[in-house]
């Protein structure tokens, strides 16, 4: 006698979908775009308080994108790899460089509820007061996109070659506005670098279409999640190890975990990794032999 196999991905409730005419609209004016981006906004809103998205890691790896992005504002090379490398292989006294500082401001950005002080932490170089005076630019009875545009103009005309600070205030001024507890990385990468120097309607108009691309995007990687994280779940009771539990549940907050981060003997932790890869619930991110990451 035979069994059928198990998915558990059938037992995933229904996500949120993009509908079409959302994504494969041309639309030119500033009126039809923002309607569009509204659109899109509205069906990514759904996608919060949905249990089967890991809301944590969803978070970690739009910052990632964020941040990858913002690097290359910068005219510096880095891509996500490095990145990742730059944060997750730091030795005790290391310092994460230009580019893993602008990553590390993201991830603290997007790790905790919204507030002056989680700001704060992800741009300790700025006084609460003035993060607080930016978010407030655009705060005069607007939309969240246009709120949004207004932030990013005025921190970047207070301080043009901080690309990042700036898009994270406008991230959250967004994320204010929509109503979520945390800032949701959106709007750098659906920005070009071109974008930064706009202001006015020119910038609201890059900012509505890049709230349109990014959420979308958004959207298909919290369903690309929630998918992993299933699988995950299902096979964790496979796993032996002590502490196989409490590893799990920091695959499903993070990015990129070092074996080093996980509640076990070294040895033992890159044995739990590489029986995860066996099972499907984790990827290797780095194809290396050594010094290797993993996540879901």
């Amino acid at each position: 006698m035979t069994f059928a196999r198990h998915d558990p991905i059938s037992d995933l409730p229904s996500l949120p979908r993009m509908p079409d005419w959302v994504t494969s609209a041309r639309a030119e004016t500033l009126a039809d775009v923002a309607f569009l981006s509204g659109a899109a906004l509205g069906q990514l809103h759904l996608a919060f308080g949905q249990e089967a998205v890991p809301q944590a890691l969803w978070r970690d790896r739009l910052a990632l994108r964020a941040a990858e992005a913002c690097v290359t504002f910068s005219g510096r090379s880095e891509r996500a790899g490095e990145l990742r490398d730059a944060l997750h292989l730091l030795r005790p006294g290391d310092l994460p460089g230009p580019a893993g500082e602008t990553y590390l401001a993201w991830q603290r950005a997007a790790e905790r509820p919204l507030s002056i002080r989680a700001l704060h932490r992800a741009l300790p170089r700025l006084a609460p007061e003035r993060i607080a005076a930016w978010l407030d630019a655009g705060s005069a009875g607007q939309g969240p996109v246009a709120r949004a545009a207004m932030v990013l103009e005025t921190a970047l005309r207070a301080a043009p070659r901080a690309e990042a600070s700036g898009l994270i205030f406008a991230d959250a001024a967004l994320a204010q506005s929509l109503g979520w507890d945390h800032c949701l990385p959106l709007l750098a990468a659906g920005l070009k670098r071109a974008d930064l120097r706009r202001s006015g309607e020119a910038l609201h108009l890059a900012c509505h279409r890049a709230a349109l691309l990014s959420a979308s995007e958004a959207l298909r990687l919290a369903t690309d999640l929630a998918r992993r994280a299933a699988q995950l779940k299902a096979v964790a009771p496979k796993l032996r190890a002590k502490g196989a539990g409490a590893a799990v549940e920091i695959f499903l907050t993070r990015d990129a975990v070092t074996p080093g981060a996980l509640p076990l003997p070294d040895r033992a932790a890159r044995r739990l990794c590489d029986r995860l890869v066996d099972l499907g619930g984790v990827r290797e991110l780095t194809g290396r032999e050594s010094f290797r990451l993993y996540g879901i």
